[in-house]
């Protein structure tokens, strides 16, 4: 069993922050192979299915960000979940906006959600690190997480990530983290196609 949990905040206020693109990964995810519908449950909502022949288990805390950990602690303890079958998507600032990372352990780096998840249940669980984006300066990183996606970027990558993270979902259930990670840069950065006989040759620069 995996419990697979996205982190953010509660509320259609903040819906469509930056901060919240572990709930979208979540909600996507649950669209994509039909999950079944969302209900009030470990301070959170959940949402049960079936990837691989693997029970899964989606976690969207209701706690917001900061109380995290008690949520999926709540999950972990009825489930009888361990810390090393916990799967936490959640906002990175130190990666590109479309970038993806897939790790397990090591620190929280000041995310909030995290810390608290690491209060509570250990350091010992993978994380999917979903590129956000660095506003340039430090003093500005809260405003820019708690700010919602512009339209560019909602068209220009945030829509086709997240249905390239949920397609490619089934490869973290299989533990294949780096395939999962190849197949959605694959999805945001698709090859040029290869060029045949008949087409138009460049031109050349002193033409």
């Amino acid at each position: 069993m995996l419990l697979l949990v996205g982190l953010g905040n509660p509320g259609a206020s903040y819906a469509w922050n930056r901060h919240n693109i572990g709930f979208m990964a979540v909600d996507a995810i649950v669209r994509r192979h039909d999950f079944s519908p969302f209900r009030k449950k470990f301070h959170g909502l959940v949402a049960e299915g079936d990837v691989g022949g693997e029970k899964i288990v989606a976690l969207k805390p209701l706690t917001y960000m900061n109380e995290s950990g008690r949520s999926v602690l709540s999950a972990c303890s009825f489930f009888k979940i361990r810390t090393k079958d916990v799967l936490v998507f959640h906002d990175e600032i130190d990666l590109a906006g479309g970038k993806v990372r897939v790790k397990r352990g090591g620190g929280h780096a000041g995310h909030n959600g995290l810390r608290s998840i690491q209060g509570q249940i250990g350091a010992d669980y993978r994380r999917v690190r979903v590129g956000i984006g660095h506003p340039g300066d430090k003093d500005r990183v809260v405003g820019h997480v708690l700010k919602d996606f512009s339209k560019a970027e909602e068209e220009g990558w945030v829509l086709k990530l997240l249905d390239a993270m949920a397609a490619a979902f089934p490869l973290l259930v299989a533990d294949n983290d780096a395939d999962f990670m190849n197949r959605v840069a694959l999805a945001m950065q698709p090859p040029r196609p290869k060029r045949t006989e008949g087409d138009a040759a460049e031109p050349r620069k002193d033409d």
